[in-house]
């Protein structure tokens, strides 16, 4: 991605139901903007979503993006099929370190984003918001 920033998670609440959804949401654009494994569609349309350069809404209505999408379900959906027992068992396995992984992080920026706020008055005093 090259933006100079990147979009909030208050930004994806017009398509996310709550905060939470709406973190994982911008999570998983991160993910999907850095794969280099994945078609450069997908990877513009996560990285200009993540720069807000396109609105997610208008992201999901783009026959160009949504194609893409479409093109690499059905890979994936092939190479799923494809798969011996033990490369399933192989592939239980990766995905449950994974995840075991993205839950921590997910836990360490819930604890970032609900951390309480502390301000310093003029005499150096710290004050909760």
């Amino acid at each position: 991605m090259t933006a100079d920033r990147e979009i909030q998670d208050e930004e994806l609440m017009g398509i996310a139901q709550d905060p939470e959804q709406a973190l994982r949401l911008r999570r998983s654009l991160r993910t999907i903007a850095q794969a280099t494994s994945l078609d450069p569609v997908l990877r513009d349309m996560a990285g200009a979503v993540l720069g807000g350069r396109v609105d997610i809404k208008d992201a999901f209505q783009d026959p160009h993006y949504t194609e893409a999408v479409y093109q690499r379900l059905h890979e994936m959906r092939r190479a799923a099929d494809d798969q011996t027992y033990a490369e399933r068992q192989r592939s239980k396995a990766q995905f449950t370190e994974w995840d075991a992984r993205q839950q921590a992080e997910l836990d360490r920026e819930r604890a970032e984003r609900d951390a309480p706020v502390h301000i310093s008055d003029r005499k150096g005093r710290t004050a909760q918001r």
